[in-house]
């Protein structure tokens, strides 16, 4: 009887791999490669891919190519506060010097390592957190679903912008505070998408298949729930990192987030605001590179999303 359990498992095995395409008979037609087939078509999404690829390499290595005419980007010179405060765009500043004459360029691109890191670390932290809350609420349910969805519910219940200021008014302003309170608070809406995807997924005849074979909870979760979820999440979280950027910004404008002289796009803004009449480049520039960025990880997550769509067939 064990072994005829055993064949009839890796029949259910066999079965699923065959329908998911992770088998070795059909290896061009796995989820993945019909998805990136569809996403090289998305224009969009492929300039957006393009873009946020430039500026992570622009962030990563601007110490080896950013000239150092253009000058640090934290260091206050008192005599060039006199000679290049607010100088306009030129060959020699192509973005300008903001108040105390640092090169605006060389602040942007630096800033652009804050807000990145920034972007990615909270949703890798909200990511983590919702993953493990939603798939406890959905495999699980009852008084397990009952306790983290009202618990979600009251995290959703306040303002999000609001809420980070609150805690960040409790743990301080600066650059790793700033990534674990949008990250810690950011998990509802993580969790709410997984567990949707997972209650989906576990009415399958496969899932039960399984769990009638004598397969564990966790060889269930890992085999066949999580791979036929990520999905949805994979989305999520790429236009999280932007929502998570933005949010940064906000709070740096605020006052709230990163702590000067480090560069931040939102502390940029927050300095150039007074001479928007007479030197917009100083909320232009910044304000640019906040626009562009967010964008593209929005339209790289609505193109993942169309890719990922299973319903979805090619033309």
């Amino acid at each position: 009887m064990k072994e005829d359990q055993t064949a009839n498992f890796e029949v259910a095995e066999a079965s699923e791999e065959a329908r998911t395409g992770s088998g070795s008979a059909r290896p061009s037609r796995t989820l993945w490669g019909d998805a990136w087939g569809r996403l090289k078509r998305n224009k969009l999404a492929i300039i957006a891919a393009v873009w946020i690829l430039f500026m992570v390499l622009v962030a990563l290595t601007a110490d080896l190519w950013v000239p150092q005419t253009l000058g640090s980007p934290t260091e206050i010179d008192s005599t060039s506060m006199k000679t290049m405060s607010r100088l306009p765009p030129s060959l020699e500043h192509p973005f300008g010097t903001d108040t105390l004459g640092r090169d605006v360029l060389c602040r942007v691109i630096y800033g652009a390592r804050i807000s990145l890191a920034v972007g990615v670390l909270a949703t890798a932290i909200s990511t983590f957190i919702g993953l493990i809350a939603g798939a406890l609420a959905a495999y699980n349910g009852g008084w397990w679903d009952t306790i983290i969805m009202r618990t979600a519910d009251i995290f959703l219940a306040f303002p999000y912008t609001l809420f980070v200021i609150a805690m960040l008014a409790v743990i301080g302003p600066g650059i790793q505070n700033v990534f674990i309170a949008i990250g810690i608070l950011g998990w509802p809406s993580i969790a709410r998408v997984f567990r949707s995807a997972i209650l989906s997924v576990k009415e399958n005849d496969y899932v039960d298949a399984a769990r009638a074979m004598g397969a564990s909870n966790y060889r269930i979760i890992t085999r066949h729930i999580f791979p036929n979820s990520v999905a949805s999440i994979v989305v999520y979280a790429t236009m999280n990192i932007g929502g998570a950027i933005l949010t940064e910004s906000a709070l740096s404008f605020l006052g709230m987030g990163v702590v000067p002289p480090d560069p931040s796009w939102g502390i940029m803004i927050q300095d150039g605001q007074t001479y928007l009449a007479t030197e917009p480049w100083l909320m232009i520039m910044p304000g640019l590179a906040i626009l562009t960025t967010v964008l593209a990880f929005t339209l790289l997550g609505d193109g993942l999303r169309d890719a990922l769509d299973v319903k979805m067939k090619d033309a």
